[in-house]
């Protein structure tokens, strides 16, 4: 008994974590789920990525859709991006399966600390736009190697490319990060469940109980965080995803460490 509340608790505080680095930053949920997984409950790395990618796949939904009706959603580059996500993400969750516990996951803690301090001391307030046909046709390209390199991401670190998405559509095409989130989450919806059916297709270990404790909590911290984010102006909004992708990042080091 002292065991199963032992559980729901860390599937209750991880679901938290990932769900607001998703609902605000449009974070996978692996890069919380996935070293709390390991670290506190002992499942093995490749099984809690199958977890944790599974947890992304309705709390990004429900994200989007969230973010859709506020109408800071890039459906048309968002689909471009996709296509290169979906095309690698099965084959970084093949490669995934070549690497040891220890290696998955410590690059997407990095990029958690990495990304929260760039929001906090270089805030994405306004989108910058290209300019005329040519400008319009480096975005497409830009979106599809970016999404390809994201996929690979996803699939052998198990951190879904939210952060590498932000990245890619902050730093390189130029958008304001609200629009940013909101595409990234709507991409990622689809990255996470391509992810999982290859994970799970490849021999992960379900565990559906603590599965289904993940998707629940996850699901509902990230639609919280969702509605907060689109209420939220342009400069409040990076503070808040600053803070928690800075705190989440030192949070995992130290957990990684000790």
């Amino acid at each position: 008994m002292d065991e199963l509340w032992f559980q729901i608790l860390i599937c209750f505080l991880a679901g938290a974590g990932a769900g607001l680095g998703t609902g605000f930053a449009g974070m996978s949920a692996a890069t919380v789920i996935t070293p709390m997984l390991v670290t506190f409950l002992h499942i093995p790395a490749y099984d809690a990525i199958g977890i944790a990618l599974g947890s992304d796949v309705l709390a990004s939904a429900v994200s989007a859709r969230t973010y859709a009706k506020s109408g800071a959603i890039d459906i048309k580059n968002g689909i471009v991006m996709m296509c290169g996500v979906l095309g690698m993400t099965m084959v970084g969750s093949w490669l995934s399966t070549m690497v040891s516990n220890s290696t998955l996951g410590g690059f997407s803690i990095v990029m958690t600390l990495v990304l929260g301090l760039r929001f906090l001391i270089f805030p994405v307030t306004a989108p910058r736009h290209a300019a005329g046909d040519c400008g319009r046709r480096m975005q497409i390209v830009k979106g599809a190697i970016g999404g390809a390199c994201i996929g690979l991401i996803c699939g052998f670190f198990g951190a879904g490319g939210g952060m590498m998405m932000l990245m890619v559509l902050t730093v390189v095409l130029g958008y304001e990060l609200k629009t940013a989130v909101g595409t990234s989450v709507f991409v990622m919806t689809f990255s996470a469940l391509t992810g999982t059916v290859s994970h799970f297709a490849l021999g992960s270990t379900p565990h559906v109980k603590l599965l289904a404790m993940c998707v629940l909590f996850t699901l509902l911290w990230a639609q919280l965080a969702a509605k907060i984010a689109t209420r939220a102006d342009a400069l409040l909004l990076n503070r808040l995803t600053g803070v928690i992708l800075t705190v989440l990042g030192v949070v995992l080091i130290l957990i990684s460490c000790f």
